[in-house]
């Protein structure tokens, strides 16, 4: 550090002391001017004031010129500790460098080590593998060698029996009295006979092992379906009964000369049966919804008491629109209770007139619901679409509610409106194929169809009339009695079971299996049922003696 900032300052210092004392010296000179004593007196002062004013400004030039040197000592001091700091910490640094270094400098050695020895392993193992494919390969030469010798061994011995072969069908031909040609035929005949056999058995028995699984699978299946729904049944017929207050009351209905009777059949398109019956009156019609609208409108013309051709009008009327409204609420509910959504608001309003139509005395709209359900329970056990197969299941009988209005069978009508209302291709084939006009597309498809035939064959599920129940029990028996080789034949279980008894000297055990399997392929071909048919060959051979 330099002492030469200091100086200007004291130079100043001593200038400004200067001016002033000067002033002061003029002041007084002015004040004793008049006289010259007073005049020495203020040179004499003024001489002991510049005196006095050089020693202060010595002083205090020693005094800055010291605070300069103890600043200057100071800064030398602070600059020396600095660069002592800045030199340890360079130190510091360099020591925690070279100790990362040294960390990093083992771990790569350690590394290296490691790859040293696994080379060194691998090493080894290709010299042991070297060893042994070295060993393998004087193996299999050696090998090489033996085959080598039985290869010429057995040529020869080929060589030599296909010179005893030769000289045996000489003998052969000679003793037999037939040629080469003709014993080879027969050979190949026998041959064949034994391998037919032979496959006709293993096919059965394949055949046996898969019906033996599957049946046990679709079983399982089918059980769990069934266990997990339990929907009541009831048989509807084609008449409803009305009940009266009184027997006074059939005249009213009746009316004068039959006006209201006859107003009441036109407005409703049922037919109305008074009879004898005490306080009831009977509504005929094949029509399950003219049937309900003229349940509904009587009940209603007789709870108001005021039954008049004009007033049966206006109730008809009320009552067809009140259930217009309930078919709708009917097919939201059933959509609902099987999970199935975005149906078109006309299918909704057809699954809702299902409620009012029967097959066989099973309810349509229930019969459906439960063959969503079983379909839905077996597509989620299989792992298949549970949503198509409830889709489809739920609409498979919905062309029956078009029957008394359309021409064609429910499959068709079904089939129409589905794809009227936007259904998929898939539902349209569930639809299409439950009853076999069409091969089934999907897993779904099938699931469909055997729900269809658990949910109507199960008991009293459905009732049918008893000369087809007989005309489809002596179609059976025909079916099975025009095969080749039939005894007779016995329907039992109400026709679910066909028992065929074979000639054994007609048929034998391969043909029987086939001839079960001929007879049910026949009996799904022509025959409509309900469920299914088991058809069970029984072949037997009886011995017999009497004893005297």
């Amino acid at each position: 550090m330099s002492d030469l900032p200091l100086l200007p300052f004291a130079g100043g210092a001593l200038a400004g002391l200067a001016v002033a004392l000067l002033l002061v010296l003029i002041l007084q000179l002015r004040r004793r001017a008049a006289g010259r004593d007073v005049v020495a007196t203020a040179r004499s002062e003024a001489a002991d004031l510049a005196r006095s004013a050089k020693a202060d400004a010595e002083q205090l030039l020693r005094g800055a010129q010291a605070d300069s040197e103890r600043v200057t000592a100071d800064a030398r001091r602070a600059a020396e500790s600095a660069r002592t700091d800045a030199i340890l910490a360079g130190k510091m640094e360099t020591l925690a460098l070279r100790e990362e270094l040294d960390k990093d400098t083992q771990a790569r050695r350690e590394e290296w080590g490691r790859l040293d020895r696994r080379a060194e392993e691998r090493e080894r193992a290709h010299d042991r593998r070297q060893e042994q494919l070295t060993a393998l390969e004087g193996g299999v030469q050696a090998r090489e060698a033996a085959l080598l010798a039985r290869e010429q061994g057995l040529a020869a011995r080929e060589q030599e029996i296909d010179g005893l072969k030769a000289e045996q069908a000489k003998r052969l031909a000679q003793i037999a009295g037939l040629s080469a040609e003709e014993a080879r035929r027969e050979v190949l005949q026998r041959a064949e006979d034994v391998a037919r056999s032979e496959a006709a058995a293993l096919v059965r028995d394949i055949r046996e092992q898969a019906k033996k699984s599957a049946e046990r699978d679709a079983q399982r299946i089918v059980a769990i379906a069934i266990q997990r729904i339990a929907p009541d049944q009831t048989a509807e017929s084609t008449v409803a009964a009305v009940t009266l207050p009184s027997d006074e009351m059939k005249g009213r209905i009746i009316g004068r000369e039959g006006r209201n009777i006859r107003a009441f059949e036109l407005a409703t398109g049922v037919d109305v049966i008074i009879d004898d019956t005490p306080d009831t009156v009977v509504i005929s019609c094949f029509d399950p919804i003219r049937r309900e609208v003229g349940r509904r409108a009587l009940e209603a013309l007789i709870a108001d008491g005021r039954i008049q051709p004009g007033r049966i009008e206006d109730i008809v009327t009320k009552v067809r629109a009140e259930l217009d409204t309930q078919l709708v609420e009917l097919g939201e509910r059933a959509a609902f209770d099987t999970g199935i959504a975005g149906l078109h608001p006309e299918m909704i309003k057809l699954i809702g007139r299902m409620r009012y139509r029967t097959s066989y005395g099973q309810n349509i709209l229930e019969h459906s619901k439960e063959v969503a359900w079983l379909a839905g329970i077996m597509a989620a056990e299989l792992g298949v679409d549970v949503m198509l197969a409830k889709r489809g299941a739920l609409l498979h009988d919905v062309g029956k509610v078009l029957t008394h209005d359309s021409e064609g069978t429910h499959v068709e009508l079904g089939v129409e409106v589905a794809r009227r209302y936007g259904e998929s291709a898939a539902v349209i084939n569930c639809i299409e194929a439950h009853h076999d006009d069409v091969p089934h597309e999907s897993t779904e498809s099938v699931l469909v169809q055997a729900a269809d035939g658990i949910s109507g064959s199960r008991p009293g599920a459905r009732r049918e009339a008893f000369e087809s129940y007989v005309k489809r029990l002596t179609r059976l028996e025909d079916l099975a009695n025009g095969f080749h080789g039939v005894e007779k034949t016995a329907v039992i279980q109400a026709g679910r079971e066909i028992r065929v008894i074979v000639t054994p000297e007609k048929v034998n055990d391969a043909q029987a299996a086939e001839l079960s399997e001929q007879i049910a392929r026949k009996i799904e071909n022509e025959l409509q049922y309900p469920g299914q048919i088991r058809v069970v060959v029984i072949r037997e051979t009886r011995s017999v003696e009497v004893a005297r």
